[in-house]
């Protein structure tokens, strides 16, 4: 946190507070907006809006209030969409990263893949593909293989094989 010198005590400047202070706002707005409280309020102001109809002709300034209404909301809604999307993305990248960096056996390679590029990603899948083609092939449903080492368990188990028939 940045910190600016207010008569000899450090502050948190202006824009971390602007930015905690709509965070929690968007923290609020996200947990608000997907209860049941606010699809019936939704639904009610549809409802107040169409028994409004007659007594405003059905205008054209009767139709531009809901437009004008749902278009903003919309609006707002799709960035407050965005955002939990991703705060929940990051926290379940760094739940998986903990998990890879914890495992023994598992490729610290994968910690921050979300970061490759495609074509990073494409031979990376391609690599997951000959391991899940190597894993059919294995009798032993049992036996763990990774990216790193399916080959050369693949290859000693063969050898291994080939050793015993003789």
């Amino acid at each position: 946190m940045r910190a600016v010198a207010n008569y000899g005590r450090a502050r948190p400047c202006m824009a971390f507070r602007i930015n905690r202070l709509l965070e929690r706002a968007a923290e609020k707005a996200t947990k608000h907006a997907g209860t049941s409280w606010a699809l019936a309020g939704a639904v009610a102001v549809v409802v107040v809006w169409l028994a409004t109809g007659p007594l405003f002709n059905y205008s054209d300034t009767w139709q531009l209030v809901i437009n004008t209404g749902t278009t903003v909301i919309t609006f707002l809604m799709v960035f407050l969409i965005q955002r939990t999307q991703n705060k929940e993305t990051q926290a379940l990248q760094l739940k998986l990263n903990e998990l890879v960096a914890a495992l023994r056996g598992a490729s610290n390679r994968l910690i921050d893949v979300e970061d490759w590029t495609e074509e990073e990603l494409l031979t990376l899948h391609q690599h997951y593909r000959r391991l899940a083609k190597l894993a059919r092939e294995d009798t032993d449903q049992h036996r763990s293989l990774s990216v790193d080492s399916a080959e050369a368990r693949h290859r000693s188990k063969v050898f291994a094989s080939d050793k015993s028939a003789v």
